[in-house]
């Protein structure tokens, strides 16, 4: 049984980030029921926190609670990602825009030095580790938006996405190399000081590059073979 040792940390927070990690890495599936009970005894701590952990998974999308059924990771569908893809290039390339003026040239370094390993991985691409590095990458951009209330949407958006599909580039690897490139364009944007409206545009136009690689794919697909409606971890 996990004991609560860090008194930095309080029981709901142990308990929401016991979970949240477990809708990320797919241990907890979309439909897996949440035992309140259970995750208490897991955590060493009472129901009430758990309870006030899923309250705020339920917030962001990843809980649902039905009546006479109980807690359970949400049920996803195709269209989630679709809107969840649009919503984060609008959030996301107005984050990375208000972020330029705070990016140093260390952050610049550290970002070009992600998207080389990116670049490395192509020919052998590994889908959810390339994922993984774009997560990297585009976080070091966003993350010194100085409105949390955007920086907040943005998390909400990559967490959402992580729990919709793995990797698009599963799917679409052809896209990974268009997504390098794209990578250094923005670095190279943001350099030489873009105004904001370039730089939000050109991060717009990142992210729904890779929704429309995704939405070309399914066209091409025959009847009755698109990928199921909750993707999730494949090897």
């Amino acid at each position: 049984m996990a004991a609560v040792t860090a008194p930095s940390v309080s029981k709901s927070q142990l308990a929401y980030q016991w979970v949240k990690a477990r809708i990320s890495d797919g241990t907890f599936t979309p439909g897996y029921r949440l035992v309140l009970g259970a995750i208490g005894k897991e955590l060493g701590v009472s129901v009430v926190p758990v309870r006030e952990a899923i309250r705020r998974l339920e917030a962001e999308g990843l809980v649902t609670f039905e009546r006479n059924v109980g807690a359970q990771v949400a049920m996803l569908e195709e269209t989630e990602y679709l809107y969840t893809m649009q919503t984060l290039s609008v959030v996301e390339g107005v984050a990375t825009a208000l972020s330029a003026p705070f990016i140093t040239a260390a952050d610049i370094e550290r970002a070009r030095s992600v998207n080389q390993a990116m670049a490395a991985s192509l020919e052998d691409l590994n889908p959810h580790r390339f994922t993984e590095l774009n997560l990297d990458f585009h976080s070091i951009l966003f993350e010194n938006c100085p409105n949390p209330h955007i920086l907040d949407l943005v998390h909400r958006g990559w967490n959402r996405m992580n729990v919709l599909r793995d990797s698009t580039f599963s799917f679409v690897p052809g896209r990974a190399r268009d997504s390098v490139a794209e990578h250094e364009n923005l670095l190279q944007l943001i350099e030489s000081g873009s105004d904001v409206l370039t730089l939000e545009l050109a991060a717009r136009a990142h992210r729904t590059g890779t929704l429309d690689a995704f939405l070309d794919y399914q066209k091409s697909l025959p009847p009755h073979s698109a990928p199921e409606p909750s993707p999730r971890k494949r090897a």
